[in-house]
């Protein structure tokens, strides 16, 4: 029997779109706060409800807020017209809740997908000390170093046409969710959800991800707070180093990494549940840990494991 209650509400944001919004609460008073934030061209309702509901059942309030562009949110689907919006937001929304009296002493987590890692590093790079940790499942937390050799050529093409043709939907890539969810009914459940984009990347979008990851690639150092990273070790959508890079490189007192041999970029949505379930095992140890106590000086510790 799930032991949570589910809430969607909509807010509007500084530019006037609606956004979507919606929350995991436990019936009991929450252990802490989690906030969501999804991949690219995701959304939190339906692509992050297993993540949501296992999170609320183990005693933590969930809340997951879909970008502009995204999900049920207003905007075009699929722009980012500047990526330091979707962190605005995310902020305004996060802290609004983390404000609220019943709330106020809780920790408070961020948790980020693919892209969503992007935001929560940012996030942190904001007010450094106001959070309490992040769990970065396969975080787009640099620009890969296999790709960066091609990188100035198509921006210098890109650069001249964003401001021109932002919409357009002239980018090639692969279909990601061919290769980044392995299991065949899950990939084919994603493939049928329409609140999900599937069309080509816009240009301004492409340039907002590439402008995004390049940045924070060269600050990793600066990141501090406590985190664990989580990839499969065959992902093909985020390079695994970038991973590495981000736990070598961190200043973070308490910094955790675990590559999973054999899953690849979905690791909490695209792969058996046995393994999902291995997943959210790591991620719930991690969480209940920090939360079991407030004095963070008692887990100044690093892991590593390359061998699940």
């Amino acid at each position: 029997m799930d032991k949570f209650k589910y809430f969607e509400i909509y807010m509007k944001n500084s530019r006037g779109l609606q956004l979507f919004t919606c929350r995991w609460l436990p019936v009991s008073s929450p252990k802490a706060l989690v906030f969501l934030c999804h991949g690219y061209a995701m959304e939190c309702s339906t692509f992050m409800r297993a993540c949501g509901e296992r999170l609320a059942n183990a005693g933590y309030a969930v809340f997951g807020l879909d970008y502009e562009g995204h999900g049920r949110s207003g905007g075009v689907r699929g722009l980012i017209n500047k990526f330091d919006d979707v962190v605005n937001d995310c902020e305004y929304f996060f802290k609004s809740i983390s404000g609220c009296p019943e709330y106020k002493e809780k920790p408070k987590f961020l948790y980020g997908d693919s892209m969503g890692g992007t935001v929560c590093l940012l996030l942190h790079k904001r007010d450094p000390s106001f959070w309490d940790g992040a769990v970065l499942v396969a975080p787009m937390c640099k620009i890969s170093d296999k790709l960066k050799k091609p990188i100035p050529i198509i921006m210098n093409i890109l650069t001249r046409l964003e401001d021109i043709i932002p919409k357009w939907k002239i980018v090639p890539t692969h279909n990601i969710i061919d290769f980044a969810f392995k299991d065949p009914s899950k990939r084919e459940a994603i493939r049928s959800n329409k609140l999900i984009y599937q069309d080509k990347p816009r240009i301004k979008t492409a340039m907002e991800l590439v402008r995004a990851g390049t940045s924070l690639g060269e600050s990793l150092h600066e990141v501090v707070l406590p985190f664990i990273v989580l990839q499969g070790e065959k992902d093909t959508v985020i390079d695994p180093e970038t991973s590495k890079s981000l736990y070598q490189q961190a200043c973070s007192v308490d910094k955790t990494i675990k590559l999973y041999t054999g899953m690849c970029h979905g690791i909490t949505t695209g792969e058996s549940d046995e393994n999902i379930t291995l997943v959210f095992a790591d991620i719930l140890a991690w969480l209940d840990k920090r939360t079991s106590s407030r004095n963070y000086d008692s887990f100044k510790f690093n892991e590593i494991d390359f061998e699940k």
